[in-house]
């Protein structure tokens, strides 16, 4: 409940005149319980999906470590759109996935953003799932067949589209491609046989765990060791990624993929002092934040150096944080 009214203030903050002139700048309001001193808005996706999931406990652990701040996550049709809407101003803070923020900081299809991160929130290593009593078991098994490749908009249909192609395969050509309007709608049609398979990433990701807790039960379909090769020798921005097991009730051993990081982006003006205060707060929580969601425990200070594309992509004032703390020279 504590939870549900911050959001609530900080929404109503975000809603007035002031913050959608400044784009969520510092905003003093004194309210019952506390006082804010800086409201952020955070894009996430649509409900379902993993980043709503993560965005909305990523807000609860940061402003109950600093009672003055007020993170509002909002949902969104996830990072194709988090994208402009960080460029225009409209969001502070936006969880972008791995592919589209490749494509945005290469300049693939557009310019490059000037976007920066704030940090790297988890790895996503992509696969299907299918009924546990279904036929299919390779990825070629699925070509012809309906399925799902996440939500319009976010970052999953371009993993997928990135990982087809290294197999020679054509996303809307070899498959009867269906993207939904919200991402958990696909469980479902997975269990009723609207589609063959879901395609998702992540370890402890919705769509994945409402599958394997049916009552048909999921296997997981990823590439091959020889498909992985062939993958990353066309793709090499795509990293082997590990699936550990007991990610998902009853997967008892270790499934390997591959994939990227997802991270939270800002809009390139969020002020240094900001990024510097929202780096210092994350990497207080980064053990309670672990404990609250699995997918968290690889939001480390650490991580994000590692996965950022080039260093310079960090936002300065995390980057002076990380410097402080020694995570980086």
């Amino acid at each position: 409940m504590r939870f549900a009214s911050l959001v609530l203030v900080a929404a109503a903050l975000l809603a007035s005149p002031a913050a959608a002139q400044t784009g969520g700048n510092a905003i003093s309001a004194t309210t019952p319980s506390r006082t804010i001193s800086l409201t952020i808005s955070l894009g996430t996706a649509t409900p379902g999906g993993g980043f709503p999931l993560y965005g909305n406990a990523f807000a609860q652990a940061m402003n109950a470590a600093d009672p003055s701040l007020a993170i509002a996550p909002r949902n969104t049709k996830g990072s194709n759109e988090n994208i402009p809407l960080l460029e225009k101003g409209e969001l502070d803070l936006a969880l972008v996935a791995g592919e589209p923020a490749y494509e945005a900081f290469a300049g693939i299809g557009r310019a490059p953003v000037r976007l920066k991160i704030l940090t790297a929130i988890y790895s996503n290593p992509g696969m299907f799932v299918v009924r546990a009593d279904s036929p299919y078991r390779t990825i070629r098994d699925l070509v012809g067949q309906p399925v799902a490749f996440g939500a319009k908009g976010s970052g999953l249909p371009i993993l997928a589209r990135y990982v087809l192609d290294g197999l020679g395969l054509k996303q809307d050509e070899d498959f009867k491609a269906i993207y939904l309007d919200r991402a958990g709608d696909g469980p479902a049609m997975v269990e009723d046989g609207r589609v063959a398979a879901l395609w998702g990433a992540g370890i402890g990701w919705p769509g994945f765990a409402a599958v394997a807790s049916s009552a048909s039960g999921a296997r997981f379909i990823a590439p091959s060791a020889e498909e992985i090769t062939r993958i990353r020798a066309k793709h090499t921005f795509l990293k082997p990624l590990l699936v550990p097991a007991g990610s998902y009730p009853k997967q008892s051993e270790p499934i390997a993929s591959l994939g990227s990081w997802s991270f939270v982006l800002t809009r390139e003006d969020l002020p240094d002092d900001v990024a510097y205060r929202l780096a210092k707060t994350l990497h207080g929580v980064e053990a309670t934040f672990c404990k609250q969601l699995a997918q968290a425990c690889e939001t480390t200070a650490s991580n994000t150096v590692a996965a950022a594309p080039r260093p310079e992509l960090i936002h300065p004032g995390v980057m002076k944080y990380f410097r402080e703390i020694g995570v980086v020279k």
